[in-house]
Parts: C-alpha cells; sequence; structure tokens
C-alpha cells in the first residue's frame, strides 16, 4: 500500500492530539519527545502538486515489484509542540485502572 508522505505525518499528528485530548486535566503529564519515523519513499510525478512531484511511503508489498533505483529512505525525526510553541501534553490520571485506556471510539463505563 502507498500513502502519500504527508498522511503518514498527519496520522501521527493526529494520534498524538488525540492522546493529548483523552488525557486533559489528569494528574500525571508527560513531554511528548523526538518521533522519529523512517520511510522507502517513492518520488512521482503528480501534475496536483505545485512542484509535479509527490513523496510516497511504499508498502513493503509494493517494494519488491519498485525499482531501487526509484525508491530512497528518508528518516524524519519531529519535535511535537502545542499551538503556543511549548511541549505538547500528554496526561492521565494516577488512580484510573490498570491498562490502556479506551483504544477505540467506545468510551469505557
Amino acid at each position: 500500500m502507498d500513502i502519500p508522505l504527508v498522511d503518514a505525518v498527519a496520522a501521527v499528528r493526529d494520534e498524538l492530539l488525540e492522546a493529548a485530548s483523552r488525557g486533559a486535566g489528569q494528574d500525571v503529564v508527560f513531554a511528548v519527545g523526538p518521533v522519529e519515523m523512517e520511510f522507502e519513499v517513492e518520488l512521482r510525478a503528480d501534475a496536483k502538486a505545485k512542484a509535479g512531484f509527490k513523496l510516497w511511503a511504499v508498502g513493503a508489498e509494493t517494494e519488491a515489484g519498485v525499482s531501487r533505483g526509484r525508491t530512497h529512505r528518508v528518516a524524519v525525526t519531529l519535535t511535537p509542540r502545542n499551538a503556543q510553541g511549548g511541549d505538547l501534553l500528554i496526561s492521565g490520571s494516577a488512580d484510573r485502572p490498570a491498562g490502556p485506556g479506551a483504544t477505540g471510539d467506545r468510551i469505557p463505563d
């Protein structure tokens, strides 16, 4: 499966924002440190992209069919910040039940 690189980064951002939202107002706070992402990417012509090219993260099942000369490994380190430029904080309550917490759309009883 090929995924536009911009969508992969957006998915990480969305997950961090969801974690921060779920922990709002809780007792224990974590600052999010650097997030390291590594991709095998392919540069493709794209009429919709402003520069005419777009980067796609290439899935493992696709890699075998793609010429190694056209793929590149890209490592990206992101340092999440809140809108004011401070650390992004993810928090939780010290007296919450053990386990991963809500893992889907359903909020536990």
